[in-house]
């Protein structure tokens, strides 16, 4: 007889876990990770002293709602902070979304080179997440509201995309939302929407303001540095929001997290070299890695994606193995359907500069 144990709901095992992006390299005396698109300039200085100054009250619990992040971030922004949920990390609030909009036997929709995470949130809930088809690693509108059925509750859409680096304009982001069901769910994945520099771009904010069915979310993981505190926040429909904060954990954000997002948002000096950081060494990277005979995907975000040809010896296998024993490590994208490719985020000068010469040395230029 076998023995009875208790089983996860339906869905859970048929998820592939995340892995993030490596960090070390057994027996190399220096690294330069440039796997995670973290920020090389990392967090704003007035952060770091806000951060310290509430280190005597570690005791106490936070505040439940985040109200004052709300508020700065309204403040900056100009959205109505009761509109704003906070939590750990977008990853927190795109989890809350599939539980609070996904059920067994619904369907989620996102794109075959789409984050990750959008297949884990929605098995995690008994859903079945549905792939539609890219074009030229981009998000396709055409493709994706071919797959719309009456099981569709959530459309996931990275703008930009990770890990091509990606965008779709605004006019095709608004196609797809007036071509879909009122009751389907679009949520709006704006990551990396602090370092686009795209006249045809918008993050969703509009959009959800004039819509019931438009979600947009945010992190403060990438241009403000604040990753190691896993602080993100969404915008959206009152309904929504309403759901949303009716499951999530009462204390989701920290305090410390919560003063430093303040701090960060409010430093736009130090996020705006931190963009012009980016705008600079992404430009120069895609030119040099171009020169090295290697395909690179334009990339209106923090990273490029490098792709390799499919020869012994020349892999993207192959170079990860060659640039990680040099201390260069980008990210393997296999778990992506890119088994061809190695994304590599901006770095600081010297790391930049070291990566491009071990790719020269690795493809004998």
């Amino acid at each position: 007889m076998t023995a009875q144990r208790p089983q996860p709901r339906p869905g859970v095992l048929e998820i592939k876990a995340y892995v993030p992006g490596k960090s070390t390299a057994p027996g190399v005396a220096k690294v330069f990770k440039l796997s995670a698109n973290e920020t090389p300039l990392g967090p704003s200085p007035k952060a770091l002293d806000a951060y310290g100054r509430v280190a005597s009250h570690l005791h106490d619990y936070p505040e439940g709602t985040a109200r004052v992040l709300r508020e700065a971030i309204g403040r900056f922004y100009g959205l109505d902070p009761d509109r704003i949920v906070c939590g750990a990390g977008s990853d927190d609030l795109l989890n809350l979304l599939a539980r609070a909009y996904l059920a067994d036997g619904d369907e989620a929709i996102y794109t075959k080179h789409g984050f990750a995470v959008y297949p884990i949130v929605t098995l995690g809930t008994g859903a079945k997440p549905v792939v539609a088809a890219e074009t030229n690693f981009t998000a396709d509108v055409d493709a994706i509201l071919k797959l719309v059925t009456p099981k569709t509750k959530i459309v996931f859409i990275a703008n930009p995309n990770n890990p091509t680096g990606t965008y779709v304009p605004f006019d095709e982001i608004k196609r797809l939302h007036r071509a879909l069901p009122p009751h389907v769910l679009l949520v709006i994945d704006a990551a990396y929407a602090e370092y686009v520099r795209r006249n045809d771009y918008e993050s969703g904010i509009e959009l959800v303001a004039t819509s019931d069915n438009v979600v947009m979310t945010r992190t403060f993981s990438k241009i403000y540095g604040l990753a190691a505190l896993r602080l993100g926040w969404m915008y959206g429909p009152a309904p929504v929001v309403d759901a949303i904060n009716r499951i999530r954990g009462p204390f989701n954000v920290g305090t410390p997290a919560v003063a430093a997002g303040i701090a960060a948002l409010e430093d736009t000096a130090h996020t705006e070299k931190a963009r012009a950081h980016n705008e600079k060494w992404l430009a120069w990277l895609t030119d040099e890695i171009g020169k090295l005979g290697l395909t690179v995907t334009p990339s209106a975000a923090n990273f490029v994606l490098i792709h390799f040809p499919d020869k012994p010896g020349k892999t993207a296998n192959d170079a990860d193995a060659f640039l990680t024993s040099r201390g260069c490590l980008l990210r393997a994208l296999r778990a992506y359907h890119l088994p061809n490719a190695l994304r590599m985020t901006v770095g600081t000068e010297e790391a930049n500069r070291l990566t491009v010469k071990t790719l020269a040395e690795f493809m004998g230029k």
